[in-house]
């Protein structure tokens, strides 16, 4: 056809003005272009004839591809308020100043935490429950007033009081024992002492642990450091020549005020034990002949002013040997056998 077509043109181009040519070659385009042009239909693409017609339909994968891209910028715009990152972020600022009503919301929360610590005042209520516990002070237990407990008897029956022993010996010319240490002096403050009968039934021997002193300066360490109010824990002390004469016995007031002692680590032995001192250590030292001898002759003595219980004489002990905890006083040089065989039950 091509071939056919230009030996028309070829014989007719004589005869034919400019302008039949031109439309000729028009006319025969068109009737040429559907069948080549199909390679060139790229070119006619970017055309905007092309989007009219119908032809672009078989081309519609790169125009649904910009539609998708639109459709995911108008989603976020309805969401931007469920994304909570990227819109939140921007529209944060713009929202706080419409927004200060939440704030005191989450305020409200703070002002119910606040009654929370109303459940530890009743804390304050169990306090004062250790109140009680101070009652058992030492004070408690040196008041002369308290009752006397004996074992499982309870209270001790009040059977009056022991009178001092005769200043005269028993025999018919007026003899009688014959104190060195026990001086006239101790043995009227000893007898001015109110004894109940049954009062004491102990007799505990100590050592001061330390090589002087005396029953003043025991009684300042006693109120300061150990804070005893009734100062002094034991009833007598027996000085060794240091700071008081060597066999010098002395009475503290816990003998004159007929109260309970100090020196034992038993409230029960403490109230029914009367303590006797002697100024010494005798870890390393022996007692002096003139403290055996004073000490001797205070128990004898002792034993007749406090009266016999259940048919003996008070029971005379070391320290170690009554404590209820472990202790080495009256010291491991002092002579306990003989103690002992002294002053038997």
């Amino acid at each position: 056809m091509l071939a056919a077509a230009m030996i028309l043109l070829g014989s007719a181009h004589s005869q034919l003005s400019d302008e039949e040519k031109r439309d000729m070659f028009l006319h025969s385009r068109e009737d040429i272009h559907p069948v080549p042009r199909a390679t060139s239909t790229p070119k006619p693409k970017p055309t905007p004839a092309a989007k009219p017609t119908p032809r672009p339909t078989p081309h519609p994968k790169p125009t649904p591809e910009p539609e998708p891209e639109e459709q995911p910028t108008a989603t976020p715009k309805p969401h931007p308020k469920a994304t909570p990152t990227p819109d939140e972020e921007e529209e944060a600022p713009k929202k706080h100043k419409a927004t200060p009503t939440p704030e005191p919301e989450e305020s409200k929360p703070d002002k119910i935490a606040e009654p929370e610590p109303e459940p530890e005042k009743p804390t304050p209520k169990p306090t004062p429950t250790p109140k009680p516990t101070p009652t058992p002070k030492p004070e408690s237990e040196e008041k002369p007033s308290a009752p006397i407990v004996i074992e499982k008897s309870g209270k001790a029956e009040d059977e009056g009081y022991v009178p001092p022993p005769p200043k005269r010996g028993w025999s018919f010319f007026g003899g009688g024992p014959k104190y060195t240490y026990l001086t006239p002096s101790v043995r009227a403050a000893i007898d001015k002492a109110a004894v109940k009968k049954g009062r004491w039934k102990y007799i505990v021997v100590h050592n001061s642990g330390t090589r002087q002193g005396n029953a003043h300066a025991f009684d300042i360490y006693h109120r300061t450091v150990r804070h005893m109010p009734n100062g002094l824990a034991y009833h007598f002390v027996i000085g060794n020549g240091r700071s008081s004469g060597d066999g010098e016995i002395e009475i503290g007031n816990r003998w004159t005020r007929q109260i309970n002692g100090g020196h034992v680590a038993s409230d029960y032995l403490n109230n029914i034990a009367l303590g006797i001192c002697l100024v010494g250590d005798f870890n390393r030292d022996l007692p002096t002949k003139a403290q055996t001898a004073a000490l001797e002759e205070l128990i004898d003595y002792l034993r007749k002013r406090c009266g016999r219980v259940k048919g003996h004489d008070i029971i005379v002990r070391g320290h170690k040997q009554i404590n209820p905890k472990p202790t080495d006083c009256p010291g491991d040089r002092f002579p306990l056998k003989w103690l002992n065989r002294e002053f038997k039950d």
